[in-house]
């Protein structure tokens, strides 16, 4: 599989380029994973490569699954590469906190023209970090965003607690529930002290092209269809361009790739890891399982479609 690295210092963004073995000139920005090149990320540009795409990934650096005043702007010079390797069609893709970074970008870089979101907010989030401090797993940022633009600071919904109550609650939540992780309690609180303002929201309605919201009830890190739910809301009520679309599920967790992606990560027991992270899927693995069918199907041929 070739592999093409860019880096900031010198090309403006961290990523890898996967050139499609056919000649092509769509490409899809895919965020998986901690980093461009693990596991995850090369399993989801196999997956899109098969659908005629080449394939960028990108995540904030190497082994760093934080996010924190991540800047937009290398989105601009990613579009910028992909255009000058012969690319006319540019979407993107996202899942959980990067689901949300798609919906960003693609509402500032109107030459996206697919976006694809996974289990996100309908808001920018505060940033946070993975790096263990005082044997936290996450914390949250010093009163920083998760996304910056040319240095500012995008608004954002702040968290409800601090370091190191957050991940203190977060545990708690989990071990209630039986979940690896869960923190939907804690979004809820957030808005509950902070309800969003205009500022903090999404524009989706600058979106161009297609938008599809992927989102399953059961969601225990935050209330994503309850977002994906006020997204459309807003799209229904505000002049916008955009051909969009909304799948919802009743069962799915937070993991709601594509069947045929998370076997590609996982080979053998790839219906383990969901069932493993969430009590919901060991209550309804089957459920779980024909929702990841279910998008498997329709996203593949959205994006072949495209």
């Amino acid at each position: 599989m070739k592999k093409l690295y860019f880096y900031p210092e010198t090309d403006g963004f961290y990523g890898v380029y996967y050139p499609n073995e056919n000649v092509t000139s769509k490409a899809m920005i895919v965020m998986l994973g901690d980093s461009s090149d693990d596991r995850m990320a090369v399993s989801g540009a196999k997956w899109v490569q098969k659908l005629g795409c080449n394939v960028l990934a990108m995540s904030p650096d190497k082994r760093d699954y934080g996010h924190h005043r991540y800047p937009l702007e290398r989105f601009e010079k990613a579009i910028a590469c992909l255009k000058a390797r012969g690319n006319e069609k540019i979407g993107i893709a996202g899942a959980s906190t990067t689901g949300m970074m798609a919906l960003v970008a693609a509402s500032y870089f109107q030459e996206i023209t697919l976006t694809v979101a996974l289990s996100p907010p309908d808001f920018i989030m505060e940033g946070f970090y993975q790096d263990g401090k005082d044997g936290a797993h996450e914390r949250p940022g010093e009163n920083e965003s998760s996304i910056a633009l040319y240095g500012e600071d995008l608004p954002y919904l702040p968290y409800a607690y601090r370091h190191p109550e957050y991940w203190q609650r977060i545990r708690e939540e989990s071990k209630a529930g039986g979940d690896l992780i869960a923190s939907r309690k804690m979004f809820d609180e957030s808005e509950r002290r902070h309800p969003v303002r205009e500022e903090e929201k999404i524009k989706v309605e600058r979106i161009a092209g297609k938008v599809i919201f992927v989102g399953a009830e059961d969601d225990v890190l935050w209330d994503t269809c309850k977002y994906i739910r006020r997204m459309m809301e807003r799209l229904e009520g505000t002049a916008h361009e955009c051909e969009y679309e909304a799948w919802l599920y009743e069962h799915g967790t937070h993991f709601v790739f594509p069947q045929s992606m998370l076997r590609q990560m996982l080979p053998i027991v790839c219906d383990l890891l969901p069932w493993a992270a969430f009590r919901s899927a060991r209550k309804h693995p089957k459920e779980c399982r024909q929702t990841r069918l279910d998008i498997d199907e329709r996203l593949a041929a959205a994006i072949r479609n495209w």
